[in-house]
């Protein structure tokens, strides 16, 4: 394999800045991508840019909240303006929200883990359809979490959002599947060594689950590889 098999690709990153989404983009930034890289903390960002330019490769910053009006759409517009297609989309960002009881949900917070969880992915997706679809094998990636198909106790209101998401990515790649080269993956990336990880098992010994490097290789292997629409597998 070459030593940049994704050399002249772009690709987009949310969630950037840190944890699989930063991992993520410097693994593609060594194979040889044009990274965006997305997500609110602009000094996490800068950093992983940095990264990727001591790794050879290159990477444009774009600080952002995807929760906020319009945004998605002026970033979707910057993009096109510098280039004709979008190769890999890979939607990493997301919010844990509070783990509790269905029956004490917070609904304003509820309704922020959907507006990004969902709700930001649909406006993704939507937004840059266009570009994916100018790409001759343009690829999307999503995260997603073991809770959006399995259900579990006081997870209801992550594990709906990822079930959710899932849904809407699944039907983006069937809509897409026989009039362009985009093609749609899922990942559960299992236990990983993130601050959400973190929050949510607090005593966990990090030490004892994977580092988000792991994912971003595998991640890295479809990018490159391919993979059918529908494609979900979990990494161990």
């Amino acid at each position: 394999m070459s030593e940049r098999p994704l050399q002249d690709k772009i690709a987009l990153v949310t969630g950037a800045s840190r944890g699989i989404g930063a991992a993520t983009a410097r693994a593609l930034g060594a194979a040889g991508a044009h990274v965006v890289l997305t997500a609110r903390t602009a000094g996490g960002l800068e950093e992983v840019e940095e990264a990727i330019y001591a790794s050879g490769g290159s990477a444009t910053i774009a600080p952002m909240d995807l929760t906020e009006n319009e945004s998605i759409a002026r970033l979707a517009a910057a993009v096109s303006e510098r280039w004709n297609a979008l190769d890999l989309l890979v939607l990493n960002a997301a919010s844990l929200g509070s783990l509790t009881a269905v029956g004490a949900i917070d609904f304003k917070e509820f309704a922020k883990v959907l507006t990004l969880n969902v709700t930001a992915q649909a406006a993704m997706l939507a937004s840059f359809d266009p570009l994916l679809r100018a790409g001759s094998q343009a690829r999307v990636i999503g995260l997603t979490s073991s809770v959006g198909r399995t259900p579990r106790a006081y997870w209801g209101s992550y594990g709906a959002s990822k079930a959710a998401f899932e849904n809407l990515l699944l039907s983006y790649g069937e809509e897409v599947r026989h009039v362009s080269g985009v093609r749609v993956v899922i990942v559960d990336p299992g236990a990983t060594r993130t601050k959400m990880r973190a929050r949510a098992f607090p005593g966990e010994n990090a030490e004892t689950v994977k580092a988000p490097e792991v994912v971003a290789e595998r991640i890295l292997a479809l990018a490159i590889d391919g993979f059918e629409t529908g494609h979900f597998e979990r990494v161990e």
